[in-house]
């Protein structure tokens, strides 16, 4: 361990006291605080003590924070420590302050109360750490004597005012623990007043969950620059190519001209350069860190805010496809050509019923709707298609359409929309060998697909959160469904689609069965 010493204080006590005083020397200064990096951040070795200065990251989030923040990252950016730096920065100069930081497991909160918050204060100037005795240092907690503030790390908190939060890596905590993340969201935050501040940080973990819904509505606030109230969160985003220290020896690695061009094409998109060294640091590290999958890449070191939340976690069954279909630009505006409209159904009993709207157009697959509702009968989906005014081609149902009950109608579903729907036309879709094996078609059609990006929005979040349930006495993903985040519908719908075209049932019965009229007698 390799320790470069602190600034020296200023010998007049006059100037001692007007530079404590200000929170930017305390922060900036480099005089105050001591933190412990990892050698790769200091240019080697295995651990480094050195003053803590904020890097660039760090001080862009310094000038633009807000009293919510919720911060979208590439990994190792160092805002856990940053953060630990300023509540305990807080809770040291201001009295009957509460600063909490929330981590992912026990292991983590340890690991950050220990290494980020117990260590700077312990390493503070002799004169300084003197002033600031601790009443109660106990394995999560400092609570200070002179001016009963403290600083917490826990997995949760609930009880009393909490003037100061931090919730790291909170997307995870979304994705492993969905019950924690509810418990976050209804008891650690609001336990936060409109004049405190929180801040939600994490690399992406997949697009279902609180951390990705936080996300998107702050990035709408900020797309279009609304003026935020204390209760709204402020967007930040801080992308790897941002980061100074990711870089290589460019001589030392082959970038491929497709890699080429997809950093070509974000240098366009956000207006930024990505050097050569920069370029070969981001190929060494998809390659040597994760076996050269891109979608891991996306998500642990995102060059767009879209970008981070392509890539989804393991389980997901759609999450490669999705990702290549994004790639290509399958999700875009589809116009509503004048042409019949197919449906796609799963249809619930208890639990919701989903249903694709589609246009086919010389062998292409053009998705221009999804409609999903919970709790309905079939006259509510009903009067959902006739409101559209569309003319509809044919209605494509699950196999158990021909023999599922519902209440006393003592008729099957497909027999009871013949009824609301007569003249339309209907076909019931055979049933697979396996779930497999409809999944597999849907992967091998969605190549081709084209999703209306604002019309099929709540469709293609069910695709990307489409997953397998996690056994945990084996500790793995088991194929079935995990139909606990309300996937499962609009997934299962659309299956629907990929084995009617396996088994070339989009043909209408009017161009399979078409025959000439024969001709009229001119003389008559």
């Amino acid at each position: 361990m390799i320790h470069e010493p602190l600034l020296p204080l200023p010998h007049d006590a006059a100037e001692l006291s007007r530079c404590l005083a200000n929170p930017e020397w305390r922060l900036f200064s480099g005089c105050l605080y001591k933190i412990m990096i990892k050698g790769d951040d200091a240019g080697g070795g295995e651990t480094y003590v050195l003053p803590f200065r904020p890097n660039a990251a760090q001080r862009r989030f310094i000038e633009r924070l807000w009293h919510r923040n919720i911060i979208l990252k590439a990994r190792q950016l160092g805002f856990t420590t940053l953060v630990s730096v300023l509540w305990l920065d807080h809770a040291l100069w201001n009295a009957d302050q509460r600063c909490g930081m929330i981590a992912q497991d026990r292991e983590a909160a340890e690991m950050i109360f220990r290494d980020k918050v117990k260590f700077v204060y312990d390493n503070l100037p002799a004169p300084i750490r003197e002033r600031f005795s601790l009443l109660r240092d106990s394995a999560s907690e400092l609570l200070f004597a002179h001016n009963n503030s403290s600083i917490r790390v826990a997995t949760s908190m609930r009880s009393g005012t909490i003037h100061r939060l931090h919730v790291s890596e909170f997307g995870k905590i979304c994705a492993k623990t969905p019950d924690k993340a509810q418990e976050v969201m209804t008891g650690s935050i609001p336990a936060v007043p409109t004049n405190g501040i929180v801040v939600i940080e994490s690399t992406a973990e997949g697009r279902q969950g609180e951390f990705f819904e936080l996300v998107q509505r702050a990035r709408n606030v900020h797309t279009e620059h609304r003026i935020l109230t204390p209760r709204d969160y402020r967007f930040h985003f801080y992308a790897w190519w941002q980061e100074p220290k990711y870089r290589l020896d460019a001589r030392t690695v082959p970038v491929s001209r497709e890699e080429h061009d997809y950093f070509d094409f974000i240098e366009q998109q956000e207006a930024c350069t990505i050097d050569a060294d920069q370029r070969a640091w981001y190929v060494a590290t998809r390659q040597a860190d994760f076996l050269g999958r891109e979608e891991r890449m996306w998500q642990e070191y995102p060059s767009t805010p879209d970008e981070a939340f392509q890539a989804s976690t393991d389980g997901y069954y759609y999450a490669r496809d999705m990702a290549a279909l994004r790639k290509r630009g399958g999700i875009r505006e589809v116009p509503v050509l004048d042409l019949p409209v197919n449906t796609f159904w799963d249809i619930g009993n208890s639990d919701g019923t989903a249903i694709w709207f589609h246009q086919e157009l010389r062998g292409e697959d053009r998705f221009i709707g999804y409609y999903e509702s919970h709790g309905e009968d079939l006259r509510h989906y009903v009067a959902h298609l006739q409101g559209r005014g569309w003319l509809y081609g044919a209605h494509f149902l699950p196999h158990d359409a021909d023999h599922k009950r519902l209440g006393d109608y003592n008729r099957s579903t497909r027999e009871l929309l013949q009824q609301l729907l007569p003249g339309q036309r209907f076909v019931t879709v055979p049933r697979v060998t396996s779930l497999m094996a409809g999944v597999h078609a849907v992967r091998k059609h969605l190549k081709t697909v084209w999703l209306d990006a604002a019309a099929c929005k709540r469709g293609i979040e069910r695709l990307d959160g489409y997953k397998k349930k996690f056994s945990r006495a084996d500790n793995r993903f088991i194929d079935q469904p995990d139909k606990a985040n309300g996937c499962s519908e609009g997934a299962d719908a659309l299956r629907q689609w990929a084995q009617a075209k396996e088994l070339s049932l989009l043909a209408s019965p009017a161009q399979a069965d078409y025959q000439e009229a024969p001709p009229s007698d001119w003389r008559l």
